[in-house]
């Protein structure tokens, strides 16, 4: 897949490396991506409904699975240089151009979906700070929601160099709060406190380690876990702005145990200061309720600034990463030309103005689901992403499972590739299991709406093109029949509530 950013035939690049992004700036957009407002309600979230028990089972089954998701992109990074913009081009080198429009579009769809809950988070904060706002998912916050928006798209214009020092300064900004909040409940963390009811309560008896008891709860944290590493592929994504495919590598790891880290330690240090239950029913940002009981006012403050500062950093990073699957899809002609366009900034401008304006569609949409806005905006988002990693493992593991397709030389070997395909593809699926039905039936719904924009884009590129072959056809129908599904059922759910 050619664009300004990758290399000719000749191997040199197009594109002063001058004017890519270095080690430093992935690494900020990795972090940037992934530790967003979610980290401030985290343990709320997580002791909603599981025990310090399952917690812990709960970060380990993610972090080995994200793991193997992160080792995914990092083999493929060095396997396949040639494929940046990684998640679309390992779809659809992989398993054809319709497979590749589908995560594409997913994935674009998808985070924009959770660029909206950024905006819920953001305007639920500054009640904090503006009393009589009032703000959360109503119409003052969608006005507020809408400006921001269209802020970050002229940001977004000026390209992922120029806006990676921001993105530096963000992240820095983001860490910091967190870093202090970790420190500050430290000191006051009792062990005694975080073993009762280690494994849980239930109907006021303590619980003992049974599967059958810790296991849903484990499950019941999948989506909450999912969607924090959703932006680990950040280095991957943007890869084609990369200076190398090392450094796209060394971003994608430090990110993932940055992260892994920050998330452990905060949502298992307060169950050491309060109980599960106190935890669970906190309001968010449950860390600023945390550090006002504990620590006073001036933690309270802190964390609420950290939400508005982390939610805006991520969010211009979340507008970069958008903005390339399009392009990059237009550029392959299963989206319509018009993504192609580039700015002198070497920004993709079209593609970026109708991710604006997806986000601002679905804004105005999020005002009549009500006070469930942010929920349901991260688990639509962390649903609809499984796909597109999923893809991702599974061409890995193709690719590995023959000698002739798998280079040697590089860091990692074929046995090496294949267990990772095979544990990330496992992963995948459970957690796909995991969502419920309820999200996965709006994920289909959103997917069959997209079928009319790939044969758009394919028609506008090639108007004597074969749109699907037989095998494609039979995904098609099996698509809009789940869409169709999935209609049906969202009709039928909000009647009965």
């Amino acid at each position: 897949m050619a664009d300004k950013s990758s290399s000719g035939s000749s191997g040199a690049p197009t594109q002063d490396s001058t004017k890519k992004v270095g080690l430093i700036g992935l690494v900020g957009i990795v972090i940037s991506a992934m530790i967003g407002g979610g980290i401030y309600n985290l343990p709320q979230n997580m002791a909603q409904d599981a025990s310090a028990g399952a917690i812990i089972i709960a970060w380990l089954v993610t972090g080995v699975g994200i793991w193997f998701i992160a080792n995914t992109f990092r083999i493929l990074s060095a396997a396949r240089p040639e494929l940046t913009n990684g998640l679309y081009a390992y779809a659809e080198k992989g398993f054809g151009k319709l497979v590749g429009f589908f995560v594409a579009y997913g994935y674009w769809i998808c985070n924009c979906f959770a660029l909206v809950a950024y905006s819920v988070l953001i305007m639920a904060t500054l009640n904090y700070f503006i009393p009589d706002f009032a703000g959360g998912n109503n119409i003052p916050s969608i006005i507020g929601g809408s400006i921001i928006t269209w802020i970050m798209y002229f940001l977004a214009l000026r390209g992922a160099k120029q806006t990676s020092f921001l993105n530096i300064i963000g992240t820095i900004g983001k860490l910091v709060p967190v870093i202090i909040f970790i420190l500050a409940v430290a000191t006051i963390f009792k062990f005694s406190v975080f073993m009762d009811n280690f494994w849980g309560m239930k109907d006021g008896v303590a619980l003992t380690l049974d599967w059958a008891n810790v296991m849903p709860q484990v499950q019941s944290t999948m989506l909450v876990t999912l969607w924090l590493f959703l932006g680990i592929e950040g280095a991957v994504v943007v890869s084609g702005r990369a200076k190398s495919q090392t450094a796209v590598r060394k971003a994608t790891m430090i990110g993932f145990l940055v992260t892994l880290g920050l998330y452990v330690i905060v949502s298992l240090l307060p169950l050491g200061v309060d109980s599960q239950e106190a935890v669970g029913k906190m309001a968010d940002p449950s860390m600023a309720a945390i550090m006002l009981q504990s620590f006073g006012s001036w933690g309270e403050i802190m964390v609420n600034a950290g939400v508005i500062i982390s939610v805006l950093s991520s969010w211009l990073v979340w507008m970069l990463m958008l903005g390339e699957m399009p392009f990059a899809a237009a550029k392959d002609g299963i989206f319509p030309t018009a993504f192609e366009k580039e700015n002198k900034k070497s920004a993709p401008s079209t593609s970026l103005l109708w991710t604006t304006i997806v986000i601002q569609v679905v804004l105005v949409a999020s005002y009549f689901i009500g006070s469930n806005a942010w929920t349901t905006m991260i688990s639509i988002t962390s649903v609809m992403a499984l796909p597109c990693y999923l893809f991702c493992t599974l061409f890995l593991f193709k690719i590995a499972l023959k000698k002739d397709s798998y280079p040697t030389g590089i860091f990692a070997s074929r046995t090496s590739a294949i267990v990772t395909g095979v544990i990330g593809s496992v992963y995948g699926l459970w957690l796909i299991y995991a969502a419920g039905l309820n999200y996965l039936m709006v994920a289909c719904i959103v997917y069959a709406v997209g079928i009319p924009l790939y044969i758009a884009g394919v028609k506008q590129h090639d108007a004597k093109a074969k749109l699907f072959t037989n095998k494609e056809k039979i995904i098609v129908a099996v698509v809009i029949a789940l869409g169709i599904a999935g209609a049906v059922y969202s009709v039928l759910q909000f009647g009965h509530f």
